[in-house]
């Protein structure tokens, strides 16, 4: 495999432009730790020049045949000084760069995911090309501000440094500085190429590593356990895993031995560099025209300034490839949102009074993709209840998303009371929803937290969140686990006991609850919107046994009664209570109708609630 940046995603020269924004993040990040990481960097760029240019002061003064011991004992002590800072700043600049690393990753992760936050639709989520483009940015924001900031200064002080040692060599001969400064060219291009290298090598990579961490977060996941054991998938799971670590480690290895080449002619050509000017020096010495002084000075000088420009040479190349990276991080906080708002629309919703209405709802998942929804013309009236039922791939979940707004119509309209939700904010719209989705999550948090996160600002109303889970039928279990509301519900981590400013650890594991219960933590979040004027239900009882399934459908119709409700089910049985039935198929409204018009009908409905009926011995139509 050839690693090549694809040509829409190639960085160039204006990427650069990052290195301000990088920047500015930093130093609003921990501008005292930047302001100290510039002095530490500019002491280490003056130390060794005043340290070499001592020790050719104090060998001069020693050869000298006359000389005061006080001068000798004042340059010596100089030199110890200046050895003892050299020595001592690394360890500073250490802890002050990583500092500065720390506060600017989590500043980074902060603006990443507020952007990330501010995309409502799904469409960028559901988009192979967004999400590698999301985990490479994730770990540029861990790393690449504070890097870059790190490198730059880095680099200035690798210049500042071999500008001193360069003006002490072109002072004793100027075709030692000259030699020295025309063979960091070709080591500045050639540590470019890498770093560009590098850069689309992780872009490449993306979808080879994310695959390894599916395959290998599957091998380690408690809820994958039963059926990878069950079905003996270990194996293939375990090689497929490799599979994709063999292609990633294969490119890497290819892009390690191009560096080695890389890095082995650098490496002579410094070797070379070094021996023609210690050639020089001496032979300067041996005819008398620099002192033993300016020879210990220009062998300090030529390792100065191969050191120096080497670290210039590689922190403008990891800055580089740093940038690289920085691009794509840049470009998920300019992602353009999915769903757009008209400037002149209304800035609130107001509660529904008459209806939703769907017109001509046309929908697809992208150009190429087939339509799912067809020309759907439908009503929901205000305080009834619609229900949604027919074969899978009829059209139910995507017209629930389009009613979210997770997407918006292909083509047609929906609208709230003849507002199209285009118009509308779609916070405004969410506000006035609550929902359990058929594929609701099952969150490793506390039970509390697992209720609570669908309204954050109640998230600590440990009343309501009692309540909901009453009126959910969960309350009994959850109050019976070991901490109560405060257990947390996964098996995954250790239980932790939340403290006012401290964390203090438990390795008793967490617990987890059984299909049935988790689903009724679902329905507990649903119920503790309480302000909310449309209630979607998305096959809410599927998990749940026949007593379960009929008390929760007994509750579902209290919860409901003046509330506007969308359900699907499959299960014909728990829906024809409903107000209306709509029956969908191949994108389609196909019939329309309460229960008992549909059976008269003897359509479609009347021919899947005998199907399921008869297995019972129900009456049919």
């Amino acid at each position: 495999m050839t690693v090549r940046w694809p040509r829409r995603n190639r960085p160039t020269s204006a990427d650069l432009r990052g290195l301000p924004a990088a920047l500015r993040l930093v130093g609003r990040a921990a501008p005292g730790h930047l302001a100290a990481v510039a002095g530490l960097a500019l002491c280490g760029a003056l130390a060794p020049v005043a340290a070499a240019r001592l020790l050719k002061a104090v060998l001069d003064t020693i050869v000298a045949a006359a000389h005061r011991p006080a001068v000798l004992v004042g340059l010596a002590l100089g030199l110890a000084g200046a050895t003892a800072v050299t020595a001592f700043l690394p360890p500073l600049n250490t802890y002050a760069a990583g500092e500065l690393r720390r506060r600017a990753a989590w500043r980074a992760a902060d603006k990443l995911f507020t952007a990330v936050n501010r995309l409502e639709g799904l469409a960028h989520f559901e988009d192979p090309a967004f999400l590698n483009r999301l985990q490479i940015a994730q770990d540029a924001a861990r790393a690449a501000p504070g890097n870059v900031v790190a490198m730059s200064v880095d680099t200035l002080r690798g210049a500042l440094a071999a500008a001193g040692f360069l003006a002490a060599t072109a002072a004793l001969d100027l075709r030692l500085a000259l030699l020295v400064s025309v063979a960091a060219v070709p080591a500045l291009g050639a540590e470019l190429g890498l770093s560009r290298r590098r850069a689309a090598m992780i872009w490449a990579l993306g979808p080879h590593e994310r695959r390894e961490l599916f395959y290998g977060g599957l091998l380690a996941n408690v809820r994958a356990a039963k059926e990878i054991r069950l079905f003996g998938a270990g194996d293939l799971l375990r090689e497929r895993m490799l599979g994709s670590r063999a292609r990633a480690d294969a490119a890497q290895r290819r892009l390690d031995r191009r560096i080695l080449v890389t890095h082995s002619g650098l490496t002579l050509l410094s070797t070379a560099v070094n021996a023609v000017g210690i050639v020089i020096a001496v032979g300067l010495a041996g005819a008398g025209e620099i002192s033993v002084g300016d020879v210990s000075l220009a062998l300090a000088a030529l390792v100065g300034v191969q050191s120096a420009l080497s670290g210039v040479v590689l922190g403008i190349a990891q800055t580089h490839h740093q940038l690289l990276l920085w691009t794509h991080y840049r470009a998920v906080l300019a992602t353009t949102p999915d769903l757009a708002v008209a400037p002149d629309g209304p800035r609130e919703l107001p509660a529904l009074r008459h209806g939703i209405e769907l017109r001509d709802v046309w929908f697809r998942y992208a150009d190429d993709q087939p339509w799912i929804l067809t020309g759907v013309d439908l009503f929901i009236p205000a305080g009834r209840t619609v229900a949604l039922v027919g074969p899978n791939g009829a059209g139910k979940s995507t017209l629930v998303k389009l009613l979210c707004r997770f997407y918006d119509p292909t083509r047609g309209s929906i609208r709230w009371d003849g507002v199209d939700l285009r118009d509308v904010p779609v916070e405004a719209l969410r506000a006035r929803l609550t929902a359990t989705f058929q594929d609701f999550m099952c969150y490793d948090f506390t039970a509390a937290d697992n209720i609570g996160i669908a309204e954050p600002a109640r998230v600590g109303d440990r009343p309501a969140i009692v309540a909901a889970a009453e009126r959910a039928g969960a309350h009994h279990k959850l109050a019976t686990l070991p901490r109560g509301y405060d257990t947390l519900l996964s098996r995954s981590f250790t239980q932790d006991v939340e403290g006012h400013g401290t964390a203090e650890r438990d390795d008793a594991p967490g617990v987890d609850l059984s299909g049935g219960q988790w689903q009724r933590v679902a329905l507990a979040r649903a119920f503790l919107r309480q302000a909310c004027d449309v209630l979607i239900l998305d096959e809410p009882s599927s998990g749940l046994d026949p007593d379960a399934e009929h008390e929760i459908h007994r509750r579902l119709r209290d919860y409901r009664a003046g509330r506007t409700s969308v359900l699907i089910s499959h299960r014909l049985g728990a829906v024809r209570d409903a107000d209306r039935i709509i029956v969908l198929a191949g994108g389609r409204v196909l019939e329309d109708g309460p229960h008992e018009v549909l059976l008269a009908l003897n359509g479609e409905y009347a021919r899947l609630f005998n199907l399921q009926a008869q297995p019972y011995g129900a009456a049919t139509c």
